[in-house]
């Protein structure tokens, strides 16, 4: 144990320590992970910035991506906005998005699909499901890197189909679950992303498109 002030890293959650510099490399030797003053900080900001990018995402921000967009790809913006979708439910599915830490540069894929799928519905949930699927390359990238196989955490079939008809009968609502099954469930994956991480992998739940949004919030 070395000593300095105890405190919690501010982005990570993670115990820390903070100490004087003439201390780094005697930190080093005991296998401390030595992070300067300046780098704590900049992470810190990032991590803010990520965990409130939904927030900080407003109409004249995905107004002035549009109008990028529309520098290399000018068909593609030209009757988007607003005869394809309103701008407000454009920057409700990017907002969902980002709600998800789902990266959204890939502004062009994105749009793409809205204009695909804008005939088929106005309903940010249902678009913003629609983009997610067109964003898999990108979102499983920043999961796993260039790793060629991604470990997952699967439901039994019958649950799944449960979980779908559950879904189905209250309009598509978690709420609909029956709350001794949604505590044994809540606690399943708990363990299953304890077990997860503990191998040093991501913890990924991949289950049915049509109730993968609801579980992100139980």
């Amino acid at each position: 144990m070395i000593d300095g002030e105890q405190t919690i890293d501010p982005a990570f959650g993670l115990e820390a320590v903070w100490i004087q510099e003439a201390q780094r490399e005697h930190a080093q030797a005991l296998g401390y992970t030595v992070v300067d003053s300046s780098t704590v900080l900049a992470t810190h900001l990032s991590q803010l910035l990520t965990n409130n990018a939904a927030q900080l995402l407003g109409h004249e921000e995905v107004q002035n991506l549009l109008e990028m967009l529309g520098r290399s790809a000018p068909k593609l913006v030209e009757d988007f906005v607003p005869e394809q979708l309103p701008l407000g439910t454009v920057v409700k599915v990017l907002q969902n998005l980002l709600h998800e830490a789902i990266p959204i540069r890939d502004v062009r894929t994105i749009v793409q699909t809205l204009a695909e799928y804008s005939g088929k519905s106005q309903e940010p949930d249902v678009l913003t499901a629609a983009v997610r699927i067109a964003l898999k390359r990108l979102i499983v990238q920043e999961i796993n890197g260039i790793e060629p196989e991604l470990p997952v955490i699967t439901l039994i079939p019958e649950l799944e189909q449960i979980l779908h008809q559950t879904m189905q009968a209250s309009g598509g609502e978690s709420a609909g679950i029956e709350p001794g099954l949604a505590e044994r469930l809540q606690a399943s994956l708990t363990q299953a992303t304890q077990e997860q991480e503990l191998k040093g992998e991501a913890a990924v739940l991949l289950t049915s498109g049509f109730y993968v949004r609801h579980w992100l919030s139980l």
